[in-house]
């Protein structure tokens, strides 16, 4: 006899793949961070980079690009040539350059200018193995309760860059409970309004889950704040697959003194850099 609990874990166990083989396929895109071949921090001086058309500088007004002749990008759909300038790029802000397959990010990261091209046949994506994940288990999806701050606090991290901090603003902590404790987050704001994500390590953290950090989203608290962290979907960031990574690393007090045995693992041989 089937009874509710079986249809229950179910659904949640189907809901849970479809999400993680959706998240694998964005992960290994043609373009996606797998495909990242160099980073490159700018300077004031112009310069030319291996496999990418024209000269690259920075200053105050933004990356500044100097195409000679013959050489051009397309940019939102259009051809661009000669000198062009790309204005002020926010922080963890960007935009794409494209030159044949190769696409060019160019960002803001730790208050610095940078480029990172992409190309669909660079090994850490044509040698991508996957990457494994515990078994979904809904009891890991743990109610909890978020307590905004009075004013959002700047929070300064550091990152898997040598010498790179980053600077988030944190509206808030989320607390849950596990084992009889309280444990508490500091949180980030998510993608979408209202949406939450926080940064952390555990004690699987070097030993069966990557050591550095993972990342786990939270949908936006309901009107008594309360919010399920269903670490079943905490996920690897994109320093556990590349060396042209700039991750943050999570807050202090970010680290949970218990193992977390939901979410995803190391990456496979021939998916970890």
């Amino acid at each position: 006899m089937t009874i509710a609990s079986d249809i229950t874990t179910t659904g949640f166990e189907d809901a849970w793949r479809a999400w993680h083989a959706e998240h694998e396929a964005e992960r290994a895109s043609a373009h996606g961070f797998l495909a990242i071949t160099a980073l490159h921090w700018l300077t004031a001086e112009p310069t030319r980079y291996d496999g990418l058309p024209g000269a690259w500088s920075t200053s105050a007004d933004g990356p500044v690009v100097l195409l000679s002749d013959g050489e051009s990008l397309e940019v939102d759909g259009r051809t661009i040539t000669g000198e062009v300038g790309f204005g002020p790029i926010p922080e963890r802000g960007g935009l794409v350059a494209s030159s044949g397959d190769t696409v060019i990010e160019i960002a803001k990261r730790g208050g610095s200018d940078l480029l990172r091209p992409r190309h669909p046949q660079h090994p850490t994506r044509t040698g991508y193995a996957g990457t494994p994940s515990y078994e979904p288990d809904p009891h890991w999806a743990l109610p909890g309760r978020f307590t905004p701050f009075d004013e959002p606090q700047d929070v300064t991290v550091g990152s898997v860059a040598e010498g790179l901090e980053h600077v988030y603003s944190s509206p808030g902590t989320v607390e849950f409970e596990h084992d009889g404790a309280t444990h508490r987050l500091t949180a980030f704001n998510g993608p979408t309004p209202g949406s939450l994500f926080v940064l952390f390590t555990d004690a699987t953290s070097g030993v069966t889950t990557y050591p550095a950090n993972r990342s786990l989203a939270i949908a936006a608290p309901d009107a008594e704040g309360r919010v399920v962290l269903d670490f079943t979907r905490a996920v690897n960031l994109p320093c556990a697959y590349t060396e042209f990574a700039t991750c943050p690393l999570p807050p202090a007090g970010n680290r949970l003194p218990f193992p977390v045995d939901a979410g995803e693992r190391l990456p496979r041989k021939g998916g970890l850099r």
